[in-house]
């Protein structure tokens, strides 16, 4: 299958030329001993073991040579944006066109890189004459496009991988209805691999998939589907994080984990096409927050040994598909519009390096917070801003409840102000806040405020909560959808949802409410866009839970309660 020689990982000495152009191409993976400091991203991503790629466009390739100067210095690994995909491979049937392919592949081999291909199988630019056809030549224009594609490179050293099969789940965990799935059925999927191992036997073969960088319903669905593959020795060698990240969401704080539970499936796992949007304009301290998600991307990849690396979807923002796809959002790469290098690319180089010092300077105790719009279910907090003298910059803050040896941690704020929701009607709260770094350093603790909800500020109904469990495997199992129903008459604003973990079980990721555990019982607190419910409207959370191997007991019963 694929090759085991040390030299690299997923390439194939087929001849004594290649063989020799892969011992100039070692540098990518065999750690290389410590990079001077200046060093390019490609020297200091080699020397941990990892290449750090992106993602080119063959016109400013072509006309753009600082465009070419920097994509050959920087990156170790290039994918095509657009130039491998089927309409532009074969726009007509049985028409190939590997202009665009062959010039990304040539750069690469005369820069010493590596090639990863995308895509093969995907439900955007595919032609119509794709999408028009019956099952049997639908089947048969799939294998035959797979076969040409891959096997035009299969003994071109540079190209080494291949994303065959991409963005094949709904958001909600769901096989995407595109017209593979709705002429094929499931099947097109270990189909498009077996197709791709027998046009190369030795590339490395990806699924690849957005918004599963964290654990939910959407990554668990892919996890789920890579391990009943392999279970039946269809050749997933890896699976790809796309990871198009915005700041104003916020940082997928379990990535690592995430990772983690896939690379135990014996799988490669690799970040695609990461990007981090901001909404414009720019500013000095979104520059920042997204120099931070940059980093811990890139040291969530470091910190697990079957991540191959991390591929950035572009490198500067002249040339950068997020703002024609967002409005008014943009600056999502670590060069600006005019090739300068952005502070994201300094978080990148560094921790690549490895040699920044670390700051362990934690930041200023913010002020007293002061309590408003206090009501049954929610109360607003502001409070005097921390500052940051340790290198790694001001992230954010942490809301706590004050209430004895285990204080829950009951919201983070970007801002120096907070609007916490789900809390529980005529209840006393006292609430402090601690400043997070970049580097993960806290605070000391601020002063608490001390509040009273109210009783919940006019007439409420009773809920309901059900939960079903989406899927389960030997030492784990999701709940999704818990549904929280509304079943009064009147609106409710913010909903509680407690239940019980069996023995030995633990909560590892939840999507949707903010869930904290004390002993094995859960308490599931609405978010502050799910809270409000009119009679008879529903919402929905869910969560994932570790337990011990053999054990196949799940959650059951949920206990819900409205202000």
């Amino acid at each position: 299958m694929l090759s085991s020689t040390p030299i690299r990982p997923g390439s194939r000495p087929r001849t004594l030329a290649a063989a020799a152009l892969l011992g100039l191409l070692a540098v990518f993976f065999l750690p290389a001993g410590p990079a001077d400091a200046s060093a390019p991203l490609r020297q200091h991503a080699a020397a941990r073991g990892k290449f750090i790629g992106t993602a080119l466009a063959t016109g400013p390739l072509s006309n753009e040579t600082q465009y070419r100067n920097i994509a050959a210095t920087e990156f170790n690994q290039i994918t095509a944006e657009n130039a491998m995909k089927w309409d532009a491979t074969e726009p007509n049937q049985g028409q190939f066109n590997f202009s665009g392919a062959d010039t990304i592949v040539n750069f690469a081999t005369q820069n010493n890189q590596q090639v990863h291909g995308h895509t093969l199988v995907w439900h955007n630019q595919t032609p119509g004459w794709v999408q028009g056809l019956g099952a049997t030549a639908m089947r048969s224009a799939m294998q035959n496009h797979i076969s040409q594609v891959v096997g035009r490179y299969a003994n071109n050293a540079a190209v080494v991988s291949w994303d065959v099969v991409n963005e094949v789940f709904e958001e909600n965990g769901n096989l995407r209805s595109s017209f593979w799935y709705n002429t094929l059925g499931q099947s097109y999927i270990a189909d498009a691999f077996r197709y791709a191992r027998a046009a190369d036997p030795d590339a490395r073969l990806c699924i690849n998939d957005y918004n599963v960088e964290g654990i939910n319903a959407k990554s668990t669905a892919m996890y789920n589907l890579v391990r009943s593959l392999r279970e039946q020795n269809v050749p997933v060698d890896c699976v790809g994080f796309q990871s198009h990240l915005a700041i104003q969401y916020g940082f997928p704080s379990d990535l690592r984990q995430n990772l983690e539970r896939f690379a135990a499936l014996g799988v490669q796992v690799r970040i695609t096409e990461v990007d981090v949007r901001m909404q414009m304009p720019r500013s000095s301290s979104k520059d920042t927050t997204q120099a931070n998600y940059y980093r811990d991307v890139i040291q969530a990849c470091l910190a697990v040994n079957a991540c191959a690396g991390v591929t950035i979807w572009g490198f500067t923002d002249r040339h950068s598909w997020v703002p024609d796809t967002f409005s008014g959002e943009g600056a999502a790469l670590i060069y600006d519009e005019n090739y300068q290098q952005k502070p994201s690319y300094t978080a990148v180089h560094n921790a690549l390096d490895g040699g920044t010092p670390s700051d362990t300077t934690p930041p200023t105790t913010p002020g007293t917070p002061v309590a408003s719009n206090v009501t049954g279910s929610s109360a607003t907090l502001t409070w005097s801003a921390s500052t940051d003298s340790g290198g790694s910059g001001l992230a954010g803050y942490n809301v706590y409840r004050e209430q004895g040896t285990t204080d829950p941690q009951l919201g983070q704020s970007s801002t120096n102000s907070i609007n916490l929701t789900g809390l529980s009607a005529d209840t006393q709260y006292q609430v402090y806040v601690r400043a997070r770094d970049g580097a993960g350093n806290l605070s000391s603790p601020s002063s608490a405020v001390t509040f009273t909800t109210t009783g919940g500020g006019g007439p409420s109904g009773p809920c309901t909560a059900t939960g079903t469990v989406q899927t389960q495997w030997g030492n784990g199992y999701v709940i999704q959808p818990v549904t929280v129903t509304n079943s009064g008459s009147s609106a409710i604003n913010g909903w509680t949802v407690t239940f019980t973990l069996p023995a030995g079980h633990s909560v590892t990721g939840s999507w949707n409410a903010t869930l904290t555990t004390s002993g094995q019982t859960v308490t599931a607190k609405s978010m502050g866009y799910n809270g409000n419910l009119g009679p008879s409207a529903s919402t929905s959370f869910g969560f994932q839970v570790s337990r011990p191997n053999g054990n196949t007991q799940t959650v059951s019963g949920y206990t819900c309660a409205s202000p």
